[in-house]
């Protein structure tokens, strides 16, 4: 918890509760329902929380824009961008029921009223968003043909409205369909050893 306040120094008494009731919140319900890895929980604030606010360090979310996270197994990034934007609404979706289930109790337990969690696939959501978040779904080349009718024409954002994506490890084959992609290298962002080949993938759309 306290490298989020490192990073991330201007947050609110409030953000800083919420952030602070995650690892209770999210040791209960994985005992009940696994959404991260047994040897993970323990490392919750590094591998998780600070690693779905890599997007932050790539984008700000102005207030009143929308952002759907697809596949947000347990929450992430979306629960932490949640927080860290409350003026940002959030549609984290699912295709796994139970894991939904877990999402909606956590975004209810900290109070945010940004979050709607769904039982949906990609394909059947239907709203325009500003950007499309996610974390290592699947590749580019599947993913993009999934969520691209999603992003809104209209953009009021330092990035144009699109992609992004985090992800992990040597992505030049990956991405040489999307020669607009750009690579952030969280390193720059986090000193951690567990960032040194992490990334957000930005891919515009509009």
């Amino acid at each position: 918890m306290k490298r989020i306040v490192h990073y991330f120094p201007s947050l609110s008494q409030e953000q800083i509760k919420q952030f602070n009731q995650l690892e209770e919140l999210y040791k209960f319900w994985n005992a009940q329902i696994n959404v991260i890895s047994r040897q993970d929980i323990d490392s919750l604030y590094e591998k998780h929380v600070l690693h779905s606010l890599g997007i932050a360090k790539a984008q700000i979310f102005k207030s009143g824009s929308r952002v759907l996270d697809v596949g947000t197994g347990g929450g992430f990034p979306g629960i932490p961008l949640a927080i860290m934007f409350p003026k940002t609404q959030f549609y984290l979706i699912d295709s796994i029921g139970k894991k939904i289930k877990v999402v909606q109790a956590i975004a209810t337990s900290l109070g945010l009223k940004n979050v709607e969690a769904r039982h949906q696939r990609a394909q059947e959501f239907k709203q325009p968003v500003d950007f499309i978040v996610s974390r290592a779904v699947t590749r580019m080349e599947d993913f993009v043909p999934w969520v691209s009718k999603n992003i809104k024409n209209k953009g009021n954002h330092r990035l144009n409205n699109g992609i992004l994506y985090l992800k992990g490890g040597d992505l030049s084959e990956e991405l040489k369909p999307f020669p607009q992609a750009q690579e952030i290298e969280l390193s720059a962002c986090f000193e951690e050893d567990f960032f040194q080949t992490k990334k957000v993938v930005y891919l515009p759309l509009k």
